[in-house]
């Protein structure tokens, strides 16, 4: 065998390994070509205020599709995110109004705000884990139920935030935005979280789930575990929505729900389970957002931007899997 043809094969082996440890590299390449494209036809949208407003706009999406991940890890899926994402924003909006929209009302309300998220997890997690429901359809009827309980809490979209509340989300501290901080905390706790224990449980489940199950892994508590964790984040990423937007709308996570897939599978995460990263999630999410943004600077007329959006995310996914597909054949 000649040395070429040594080479010639193990270039496939270690594209294939490549992609096996950074699964999330596909959506890196689309994130970096959309950033170029943006900058090619608006320049000002790479300017420090654009950047700015990227990640504020998009980082609601960004934490809902990590909640996402964790339940895809183990081969789960929530499609409740958005409902948990609005009963938990006008939860908040209304627990403010409430307390008079102090700076100390304001943080117990965020508090409160995390549980309701966490325990519209664990329902989830009880539903699908411990009455072994099929995700899709469980998750499905719970989002209907938290849907009606955010529409009772808060009938009517409108309700403002404390002013207190939305300045600091918006304003500036040292010279940085909040949301900088923001998502720099966001980036350490994931770092944190992605050294558990219970990631790998998650991941051993879904590449597996009756060989996780015959080594002694608790299957249905980890499984659990994974839903309340998406319950968090996506309370988490209610209270950056509510920032943003600075009212109450108890149908504002209605899409965002299949964006939040969307942004997962663009990530490299398998919906069967057992491969993927956040990582790659937050990409997802941002690649999301700037074929919007890239849609709107071409000069798509506004009655075609929604069927050339989705044809643009279309394909973004379909080059994703099919990289993926290649480093594993």
């Amino acid at each position: 065998m000649s040395d070429t043809t040594v080479i010639a094969g193990s270039a496939p082996r270690t594209f294939r390994r490549f992609i096996e440890r950074f699964p999330f590299l596909p959506a890196l390449v689309i994130l970096v070509v959309l950033l170029v494209l943006n900058g090619v036809f608006e320049p000002n949208s790479l300017s420090y205020r654009a950047i700015r407003g990227l990640i504020s706009t998009y980082l609601a999406l960004i934490l809902l599709s990590v909640a996402q991940t964790y339940v895809i890890y183990a081969a789960d899926l929530d499609l409740s995110v958005g409902a948990i994402l609005s009963l938990v924003n006008v939860g908040i909006i209304v627990l403010m109004q409430h307390l008079g929209g102090s700076p100390g009302g304001v943080l117990l309300a965020c508090g409160a705000g995390i549980l309701i998220g966490l325990a519209c997890g664990i329902v989830n997690g009880i539903v699908v884990a411990v009455l072994r429901l099929q995700a899709i359809v469980a998750t499905f009827a719970t989002s209907i139920l938290f849907t009606g309980l955010a529409l009772y809490v808060l009938p009517v979209a409108g309700t403002p935030a404390p002013t207190v509340y939305w300045r600091t989300y918006g304003g500036t501290f040292f010279g940085f935005p909040f949301v900088f901080f923001v998502a720099v905390a966001v980036a350490i706790v994931l770092f944190l979280i992605a050294r558990t224990r219970l990631i790998t449980q998650l991941l051993s489940v879904g590449d597996d789930q009756q060989a996780a199950y015959q080594t002694g892994l608790p299957v249905t508590m980890i499984r659990l575990k994974g839903y309340a964790l998406c319950g968090v984040f996506a309370a988490l990423a209610a209270l950056c929505v509510t920032g943003d937007t600075a009212s109450g709308d108890p149908l504002v996570g209605g899409e965002m729900t299949l964006n939040s897939v969307a942004a997962v599978v663009l990530g490299g995460t398998a919906l069967s389970g057992g491969v993927g990263s956040v990582t790659g999630s937050v990409f997802g999410a941002l690649i999301i957002g700037l074929i919007s943004s890239l849609v709107f600077f071409v000069g798509t007329p506004s009655e075609w931007q929604n069927l050339v959006q989705g044809l643009a995310i279309l394909l973004a996914l379909m080059v994703g899997v099919l990289v993926g597909r290649r480093a594993k054949s």
